[in-house]
């Protein structure tokens, strides 16, 4: 346990950071679900060990009081589970060498999936993974289905026992556990009537199956296999493919239920969708709703902006750069013309060319190598103020880019002031002088062993 937040029931009860919690209420704990699920009592006893010898602390909770406990990583018995599939469209194994290590885990870990979101296969679970699914009502869970076909999902997959996960589904919705899902697609494989296929399969889920994702497949130049990506032609009638669903799912549920990412709509040339058909962006961290969300967020800074006229102020004359990938960049020289106009800044987009790892255009695989060369190869691009970079490119904790490089490496490489910013009203800041990137780069954990940054985790009733 790595801290006791002040004022809570922890600190009532004696808890100190260091010490390790062996069981709750007699229960030995795995990871914080364990936790999370057996201190979900009235009363609360914790058997502790604390420099060496072991202690009993005991409290009462009152109804929806969180105990207030940081655990330096979610898991406590066992490493994170790694993936047994060897599909061929794996983003990790294209990876080249040079990466910080995380990059190089194959996560497949259904607790993971509980905690944050992680997408999961549900190829490598025991019976008592079943078992505790169940038990502890571990919902919502995200799983890659990539195919509802049972042989088409195990050729993806490159696994010949792989379940059909249709049954699992169904499994999980028979014990209320909901389902959100993703479909990465590959050209010629299983788009076209097996996308068709896969999507009346899951619909008919509903309402286990909470949502569908679909994701173009994403290639590096290090792909050893014959895939490839769409091509910006190939993105609108994928779209087209789609749109039929939506729009009927839309009328008959209440909500959009099938969801294309972003990048289909950038490949396309289509404006994005309105918030209202996001339902809540329930899927933004898997590139669902970002581009929306972001161009929602600048008309209200705009709508607003007499309220940040201070801000906006500060901006006169302003020279900045504006980094993101080759696929933003439309998007955000749209914004910045905008800025530029409102507030007499002369801030320009730089759309990073990724040469690192090739084809790639998203602004959140970025490395600091090729931002830092190509900035430094057009000294027109690099002006003396700032250079602003994508809170993206870097890890969970808001450190490091997939290259293992920190903001600061990149400021002293380029020589000039970086920030780092996700959102308009970030970047408003940054630019205006009144965020430093420390505001932006607050930590989040990385689990997988790199950061250890804590996190908090509220005990639910």
């Amino acid at each position: 346990m790595s801290a006791v937040e002040p004022g809570t029931l922890a600190e009532q009860m004696g808890l100190r950071p260091g010490d390790a919690v062996l069981t709750v209420n007699g229960y030995p704990l795995r990871d914080v679900i364990d936790f999370r699920f057996y201190a979900a009592e009235e009363e609360i006893e914790l058997r502790v060990r604390r420099d060496g010898h072991e202690i009993v602390l005991s409290g009462a909770r009152g109804y929806d009081q969180p105990v207030g406990v940081e655990f330096a990583h979610p898991t406590f018995d066992v490493d994170i589970r790694r993936c047994n599939n060897k599909c061929e469209f794996c983003f990790v194994t294209q990876s080249p060498r040079g990466m910080r290590r995380t990059v190089y885990i194959k996560d497949d870990d259904y607790r993971y999936s509980f905690l944050f979101g992680h997408f999961v296969t549900l190829t490598n679970l025991t019976d008592e993974d079943w078992e505790r699914i169940e038990e502890q009502h571990l919902s919502p869970l995200y799983v890659s289905v990539h195919a509802t076909e049972l042989e088409l999902r195990r050729k993806l997959l490159v696994k010949k026992d792989a379940p059909d996960v249709l049954e699992q589904i169904r499994w999980l919705g028979e014990r209320g556990i909901e389902v959100h899902t993703q479909l990465v697609l590959i050209p010629g494989f299983n788009d076209g009537p097996h996308l068709e296929r896969s999507l009346r399969d899951l619909t008919a889920l509903f309402p286990t199956v909470q949502s569908v994702s679909v994701v173009p497949i994403g290639l590096t130049r290090y792909h050893p296999g014959k895939l490839r990506t769409y091509r910006a032609d190939e993105a609108a009638p994928v779209l087209d493919q789609i749109e039929p669903w939506r729009q009927r799912l839309r009328r008959e549920l209440g909500l959009t239920f099938v969801y294309p990412s972003d990048e289909w709509y950038l490949l396309a040339g289509w404006d994005v969708p309105p918030a209202d058909e996001y339902d809540g962006f329930g899927q933004i961290e898997n590139g669902v709703g970002m581009v929306r969300e972001f161009l929602d967020e600048w008309k209200e800074v705009k709508r607003k902006a007499s309220n940040v006229k201070h801000q906006m102020s500060n901006l006169q004359g302003k020279r900045a750069t504006l980094v993101c990938g080759e696929l933003a960049g439309p998007v955000l020289r749209g914004v910045v013309n905008e800025l530029n106009e409102l507030t007499g800044s002369q801030v320009r987009v730089a759309p990073i060319v990724n040469n690192w790892y090739g084809v790639v255009t998203v602004s959140g695989l970025l490395t600091a190598r090729d931002v830092i060369e190509q900035l430094k190869c057009d000294a027109g691009t690099l002006p003396a103020e700032m250079a602003l970079l994508p809170r993206v490119m870097f890890d969970n904790s808001g450190r490091v880019t997939l290259d293992d490089m920190t903001p600061e490496q990149i400021q002293a490489a380029l020589g000039t002031p970086v920030g780092v910013a996700q959102h308009p009203k970030e970047m408003l800041a940054a630019l205006s002088g009144q965020l430093l990137p420390q505001d932006v780069l607050a930590p989040k954990p990385d689990w997988w062993g790199e950061q250890n940054h804590p996190i908090l985790f509220p005990v639910e009733v």
